[in-house]
């Protein structure tokens, strides 16, 4: 045992290297955990083209295997498991709960009780990370970053090896992983904003994320994804004015955006609009490319007093083969009055937490986020199913998560 010390001790005496120790195994596994979360809800999508196609029934077991054995891995590193309270996900666990009574009835009884069991499951693993939410490091927004940049990456390679196939119909898909054009812009968006929060704050160098978002913006101007585009510039300039008044770079960055939007205004107006209208007439614009009439048949549609505060169960978000893509009509339709209001509870619970956190980089990147998903939530949909909107609306809640004054960082 002395000699394994001392080759230890002589090794760890070395210039640069860094011993693996227990603290860092765990942290190690808590990426992995979150990153397979972001795997299982990467939803595969069969029948799109990709560089190496495979069999869906592996694309499929690859994203829904990813959730049990997340939970396996937490559980090994959480030993014994503990919890933290958190008002957001017992808010998400009665979501779940309201979910599975609702699939109870519902006509599609397996598929519906498969996809509130996941909800469940999902959400047992985020209450098993709640421990990691105070760490000063912010490692699972870091974490969460990490997996974007590899996702948008993917998307990149792709393009480079097959421009043409990765853009069918003139939108940026993923050839990787079968990714969908407003999934791709969403990652992309995600990720310049996320890069460029944690730059305001001083927590990136100016290389990197510069890189980050020279990249991510032209894969979400490809994608031509408005939901997103719109997202990014709202949930940013929350985020921005949140630390307006203590970084100097905020104040310079915001004084440069409005002259460069003023003269891109000016000099590519009718670019702009092309980019916008997407090829589309003034009908398609304003029916939010035949959105409102999927919403208006739902909501038209006969109920019982049940189904009005329960729903109809979980569904895979379409109604009459139509996709719904609105989180609101969505969840509305899947577990009625009840699921909307723990939606609505669960926004605000994250919106007024972060308002009252103290100014600094967890509380503009948990505006950022909530920012975000609200403006996306009314033409897309996740906060009532496992998602990567929940998954972010999560990571926005373990950002304005009170620490106790005497704790430490972890």
């Amino acid at each position: 045992m002395s000699t394994v010390a001392a080759i230890r001790t002589r090794l760890v005496a070395k210039p640069g290297f860094r011993a693996v120790t227990p603290e860092r195994r765990r942290r190690r596994r808590v990426q992995l955990v979150w990153a397979l979360l972001v795997m299982n809800v990467l939803t595969y999508f069969p029948g799109s083209l990709q560089l190496i196609p495979f069999p869906s029934i592996v694309g499929k077991l690859i994203a829904q295997g990813a959730l049990p054995l997340a939970l396996l891995l937490v559980l090994s590193v959480n030993r014994p498991a503990r919890i933290r309270p958190s008002v957001y996900v017992f808010l998400a666990s009665l979501l779940a709960t309201e979910a599975v009574i609702a699939s109870l009835r519902s006509e599609f009884l397996i598929s519906a009780l498969y996809r509130s069991t996941r909800l469940f499951l999902f959400i047992a693993v985020l209450w098993l990370l709640t421990p990691w939410w105070t760490r000063r490091d912010l490692l699972l927004v870091r974490t969460h970053l990490l997996v974007l940049w590899c996702i948008v990456g993917s998307v990149v390679f792709g393009f480079l090896i097959a421009p043409g196939a990765s853009r069918p119909d003139g939108r940026l898909v993923g050839m990787v992983w079968p990714i969908p054009p407003t999934q791709t812009g969403h990652y992309a968006a995600m990720a310049a904003g996320l890069t460029g929060v944690l730059w305001m704050s001083g927590l990136l160098k100016r290389g990197p994320a510069l890189a980050s978002v020279l990249t991510a913006i032209p894969v979400l101007l490809l994608t031509h994804t408005r939901t997103a585009l719109i997202a990014l510039l709202v949930g940013s300039v929350v985020a921005g004015l949140s630390l307006f008044t203590a970084r100097s770079r905020v104040r310079k960055s915001f004084a440069i955006a409005i002259g460069v939007f003023s003269i891109g205004a000016l000099t590519a107006g009718s670019l702009i609009t092309t980019w916008l209208a997407r090829g589309q007439d003034t009908q398609q614009v304003t029916a939010l490319t035949g959105r409102t009439f999927v919403w208006d048949a739902i909501l038209a549609q006969p109920r019982t007093t049940w189904q009005t505060l329960f729903g109809f169960g979980l569904s895979n978000k379409s109604f009459n083969g139509l996709p719904i893509d609105s989180n609101w009509l969505g969840t509305y339709y899947d577990v009625g009055l009840l699921g909307v209001s723990f939606c609505i509870a669960m926004v605000l619970f994250v919106f007024v937490g972060a308002w009252f956190t103290p100014q600094g980089p967890r509380r503009a990147a948990a505006l950022f986020i909530v920012a975000y998903c609200v403006v996306a939530s009314f033409t897309e949909s996740g906060l009532s199913e496992a998602s990567p909107y929940l998954l972010e609306l999560t990571l926005a809640a373990s950002l304005v998560y009170s620490r106790p004054a005497q704790e430490g960082a972890e």
